[in-house]
């Protein structure tokens, strides 16, 4: 038995004998109790990482001591959430008849549950440093996230409410169905016959991913899937204007090494909000209409294609993976780095290895393999591979194919079959955790920082040439 205050009498109240291992600290299982110790330990956590120089300025002692006291106060964090991940979703969420999405979730908890997670000061100050320089407060961001997607009820909840459209997209869904096309700070949509098009528009970065882009994707998306006159949704990436492919159309470059260098790259807002967001969407649909039990009626699944010019890299490949129909370029390739990076590459460990087999998942997963449009694999990623000034053609040849009335609801069955919502939904759950941890680890600092600086040495020498 555990002591615990009774909220009447302040004598203990019994904890049964089969409850789970408690973390590090003073936690007995009742909700207000464990709150109020959560609060002091994380508290005195701050009163002792204050107390300390900045980050970059920390002796190799205090650089131990300050990673002491997070791993204290994490372990009475983990313990509390064993306990009341439920009560505390259920608190944030209304006991279920509200959706905040998950960057609202994750701000208002660090007010409902002081301690949690980090404040929404914390995280700004967090963002006046470059990643080797943060206090790494994202971790728990990532446990809080990680913990919430495990619950079947909460995580499910969770999952279907990012699946829903953004508020961004429903502003600007009338001016879609209007005139046929929307221009996105990094996007543009336009509606072309049954099909509607979104082009990735970062043409200086090799159309890399940021988090501008992928809040412009998930308003694309929903704009795709809510207007009745689409059937179909392409994807593609513009002509880029960087010196190595200058005029040449590129799909995707993955993420912006520069941006997660410079502590751009937020958690919740894009390596999580991605992969629940628009991805999820891309391959699930959207959830119009969250009431249970109204079963298909529930949303609205298209097709989409991939148009894959030059490569298909980290992210961009990623995408593929939730694609029902790859057109690619003779000469394309697609990998995913993200082991050679340091960090994990989204749901592509989920779904590569059902389109590949599992041996060839490991060797582009763990050993940074290639796949070409000239591999004997290529057909495990391309379903087409054609002259570059035949692209367009095989687009439209996709998308009068995949325009029949059957298709979306077949496809929205395979879907199903391939990766269940709670398939998903517990992948997501470790993965929060991994890729908060790994956004931190030293080498993933080290080959950023590494990376950016021959990058900056090859513009100052392209400069001089000039």
């Amino acid at each position: 038995m555990t002591d615990c205050p009774s909220p009447s009498t302040g004598a203990p109240a019994p904890v049964p004998n089969d409850a789970p291992p408690l973390a590090p600290g003073p936690l007995c299982g009742r909700f207000d109790h464990d709150a109020g110790r959560l609060a002091e330990h994380a508290a005195a956590a701050e009163r002792a990482l204050t107390a300390l120089p900045p980050v970059p300025a920390r002796s190799r002692e205090e650089r131990i001591r300050a990673a002491t006291v997070h791993a204290e106060v994490r372990g009475v964090r983990r313990a509390f959430l064993a306990r009341h991940t439920d009560t505390v979703y259920g608190l944030l969420t209304d006991g279920l008849n509200r959706r905040p999405r998950l960057p609202e979730l994750v701000d208002a908890a660090a007010y409902r549950v002081p301690g949690l997670v980090p404040t929404r000061e914390q995280m700004a100050a967090e963002l006046r440093h470059v990643q080797a320089e943060k206090e790494g407060r994202e971790i728990d961001q990532g446990r809080f996230c990680g913990a919430v997607l495990r619950s079947p009820v909460a995580g499910r909840h969770l999952v279907e409410t990012m699946l829903g459209p953004t508020p961004r997209a429903l502003e600007l869904l009338d001016r879609f169905r209007g005139e046929g096309r929307v221009e996105l700070d990094t996007v543009h949509v336009e509606r072309r016959g049954a099909a509607a098009h979104v082009e990735f528009r970062n043409p200086r970065r090799l159309n890399a991913e940021n988090s501008r882009l992928i809040a412009d994707l998930d308003t694309a998306v929903d704009l795709v899937l809510l207007d009745d006159r689409v059937r179909v949704g392409v994807l593609r990436g513009c002509v880029t204007d960087h010196p190595a492919h200058r005029g040449r159309r590129v799909f995707s470059a993955g993420v912006d090494l520069t941006d997660l260098r410079d502590g751009r790259i937020p958690l919740v807002g894009f390596l999580l909000g991605r992969e629940l967001g628009y991805v999820n969407k891309l391959l699930h649909g959207l959830l119009t209409d969250p009431a249970p039990g109204a079963g298909g009626e529930r949303g609205v699944t298209k097709p989409w294609i991939g148009a894959v010019d030059t490569f298909a890299i980290g992210g961009g490949m990623q995408l593929l993976l939730a694609l029902d129909h790859v057109v690619a370029e003779e000469g394309a390739y697609a990998s995913l780095p993200a082991a050679e990076e340091g960090i994990v590459p989204g749901a592509g460990n989920l779904r590569l290895t059902r389109q590949t087999g599992a041996r060839l998942a490991r060797q582009v997963v763990l050993g940074g393999r290639r796949i070409a449009t000239t591999d004997p694999e290529a057909a495990t990623v391309f379903d087409e591979v054609v002259p570059a000034d035949r692209m367009d053609e095989a687009v439209e040849r996709a998308v009068a194919a995949l325009s029949a009335p059957a298709v979306a609801a077949n496809r929205r069955m395979l879907a199903l079959a391939e990766e269940s919502l709670d398939h998903f939904r517990a992948y997501l759950a470790e993965f929060a955790l991994a890729q908060a941890e790994r956004a931190y680890a030293p080498d993933v600092l080290d080959k950023v920082e590494r990376r950016w600086q021959e990058r900056e040495r090859r513009r100052a020498a392209r400069g001089s040439r000039t």
